[in-house]
This record gives C-alpha cells, structure tokens and sequence, in this order.
C-alpha cells in the first residue's frame, strides 16, 4: 500500500521545553489541516525535564505520524532542526519551536497560499506573548513577493513554511558552525532563491512565547558571536547579490539589526579592553561592506553612529551613544530654502570632529516627522522656529569651546 506524501512536516526541536511543550502540541493537534496531511518530526535535544518523555507520550496518542529522535544536547537549535529535515518527507516544511505555537488554521492557510500561487516561502502573520514580535512586514497580505519589494528582510527567524523541494535542491540545512544568527543566514538564502515569497498578514499563524525563565531554544554567547553572525549575513548576500542598490537595500538588515545594537546603550557599560574589541570586530565589516548606498537608508543617529565606527572614533562614538539613550530630539536645522534638513546630534560641524554634513542630512520620510516641516514646505514657519533653535544650540556650544580655551582664544569644539 502506497502512503501519500504529506503536505507538510512539522519540524520540532526540543531542549528543556517543559511546560511549555504541552501547549506547543496541543497548537499541533489542534490545526484544521486534515490529519493525513501533516507529519511531526520532534528532535529531542538532550533534554532532562521530562521533554522526551511527553514528546513519547503525544506520538503514542497522536491521530497524525509523529517520529520523536532523542539525542546527546546538540547546544543550540541547528542541530535538531537539520536532524529533522533529514527526515521530512512532507512537500513543504515548518520549524516550530517548542515553547511558541501555532495559530489556528495556520499550516492550512499557509499550504494553500504556498500552492495556489506556487511560492517557494510563506510567512504567517506573527503575534507575542510577552515577547516583542517583528511588525513592520504585517501591513498587507502579498500572493507573491520577493525581498526586495518587501520588508521580509526584517524577518528571518526560521518559523516559515519552505517548499522542501527548494531546500533539498540548493543541500540547503542551518550552518551548525555558528552560536547565533543561523535562522537568519538559512531564511535570507531561502529568500534569495525563492521562485516567490507570500505573507499572510491578516490571520495570526505563530505565537512567539517569552518564557517566563528567559529560556530559549537559541544559543546564548557573548558579543564577538554577533560580529559572526553580521559578517556570515553579510557575505551571503554579497555571494547572491551584485554590488549595487539592490545589494545595499538588503545589507541594511545585519547593519541594524545585528551589528548597531553593540555600539547601542550596552556599549556605555562595556569595558575599554570590550569596546576596542568591538572595533576591532567591526573594522574588517565596515571596510568591505559600509557604503553610502547604506548609510542613505538608516535614520541619521544609526547612520552618525555607524560612520564612526567605520572613521574609528570611539572617544566620539560614546557622546552620541549618551545623547540616544537619553532619548533627546536632535534639533532640525533647515538650509537651501528647505531643500536640507540636518539634525544637529553631537559633533555636528564640529572641525575636530571631521563628520561629513550628510551624515546628519535627514531623509524625506525622516524630516517629515519634525513638527511644522509640511507647514514650511507650503509657507509656514514652525520649521523656520526650529532651525533658529538650533543655530543657537551651536551658537552656545562655540562660545562653551572658546570660554573653556586657555586665554580665551577660539579653538575647535
């Protein structure tokens, strides 16, 4: 008798998951896709609380196939979920992690999305519980999109639904190599090779749980395994992608969201020895991949802060790391009749400094936040207000220089 491929495989590695797990498999069991249609693969990661044993228990009782694989602690998630791939037989796969779970009616809905517009990648709309999910890629639903006409890039964790026949093509499985990043690095290729990529935006298909033990199945480690992650980010898209607009869009993801946050607030309590460290870690990545074609995208405190990085000027880097975490507002600085809106954040036509104007030049879509900017476009004065502020920030700020110069004499701030 011959079995019919399932539609999906659920791939679920485990480490340490209990209670969690329970919750997690009732979501499984609880899915409107046909029982027939659906396969569970659970990888046991090693686990001493128990996690085997229920993950025995439901395969026992289950009305779906479930195989449970127990095995010696890998020491993070990409061990099992590849484990769990050699095993799929499913047409499609999706990793879900032990304490989340799915939404109702969401393998369903993200089967028949994979298939009615033959895409290689599906995202299910994603909701936390006490836990901080991605949100700017839940605007609208697509049928067919890509990442680059797209805001997907911002989301690369692994709980997706692949086309198998994608993966296995392209030997495609989580590089074990590295302790952090790995969901992101197997996501961003899935992208880049896609025939396709559809977002449900309009039907919640994954809770993302936040223990309340701050346990999760990813790696933890300290902050060199993020220049790690950055830099294997980076180079897949430069593998992928040619020099240019297109390839600056996507490196904006591992710039702002892995590489940033280390010269964030966590920055002010790092160590001397910690902070050289981190430019010594950034150097290599900045000298390679650090463009204008980026630098344009970021807001102007991201990209003020990621230029000195790359200028290496840590004595600089740390005022301006101060000013954003007090959460000030820069003051906006209107020239050329409005055509140019620069934020004055700190060293801002400073000689010593030596920062370019265009790192504080604002985008459009940022000047535009800045109150009385639409009202001066069309002859109001609110902007005008601002920019009189401003010149007198830097006014006061001279004047401090020269009265702190011996003899009074002007010297450069």
């Amino acid at each position: 008798m011959t079995v019919a491929q399932p539609d999906v495989s659920v791939i679920i590695g485990a480490y340490e998951a209990m209670p969690y797990l329970v919750e997690c498999l009732a979501s499984v069991e609880a899915q409107t896709i046909d029982r027939g249609r659906i396969e569970v693969i659970a990888v046991d990661d090693g686990s001493t609380d128990g996690t085997g044993e229920y993950l025995e228990e439901f395969a026992a009782r289950a009305a779906m196939p479930v195989t449970v694989i127990r095995q010696d602690n890998s020491g993070g998630p990409s061990g099992p979920r590849n484990v769990g791939l050699g095993k799929a037989a499913g047409r499609y796969v999706f990793f879900l992690d032990a304490d989340d779970r799915l939404g109702p009616e969401a393998l369903e809905r993200m089967v028949a999305m994979a298939d009615r517009n033959g895409t290689d990648v599906v995202l299910g709309r994603v909701e936390g519980i006490n836990r901080k999910p991605p949100r700017s890629m839940w605007d609208r639903s697509f049928d067919r999109t890509d990442v680059f006409s797209s805001n997907i890039k911002f989301t690369l964790s692994a709980q997706k639904l692949f086309r198998r026949e994608l993966l296995e093509q392209h030997g495609m499985r989580f590089d074990e190599s590295l302790w952090t990043g790995e969901d992101a690095l197997f996501t961003m290729e899935a992208y880049l090779r896609a025939n396709g990529v559809s977002v449900i935006a309009d039907h919640t298909c994954y809770y993302l749980v936040g223990r309340d033990d701050g346990k999760h199945v990813t790696k933890s480690g300290g902050y060199s395994l993020r220049f790690d992650s950055a830099r294997a980010l980076m180079n897949l898209i430069a593998e992928h992608v040619p020099a240019g607009e297109r390839r600056d869009a996507l490196l904006v993801r591992p710039f702002l969201v892995t590489l940033l946050p280390q010269f964030g607030p966590k920055y002010l309590k790092d160590s001397e020895q910690v902070r050289q460290h981190k430019f010594q870690l950034a150097k290599p990545l900045m000298e390679e991949f650090w463009s204008e074609g980026v630098a344009r995208r970021l807001k102007v405190e991201e990209r003020l802060r990621l230029h000195l990085v790359a200028e290496e000027k840590p004595e600089l880097l740390k005022e301006v790391v101060e000013f954003v975490k007090a959460k000030k507002q820069a003051p906006a600085l209107l020239e050329r009749r409005g055509r140019h809106v620069y934020l004055v954040y700190p060293h801002f036509r400073k000689a010593a400094a030596a920062v370019p104007d265009t790192i504080y030049l604002a985008a459009p879509r940022e000047a535009r936040a800045f109150p009385g900017y639409r009202e001066h476009s069309a002859g109001g004065t609110l902007l005008r207000r601002a920019a009189r502020r401003a010149r007198r920030v830097l006014k006061s700020r001279d004047a401090a220089a020269r009265t702190r110069t011996p003899g009074g004499t002007a010297a450069a701030a």
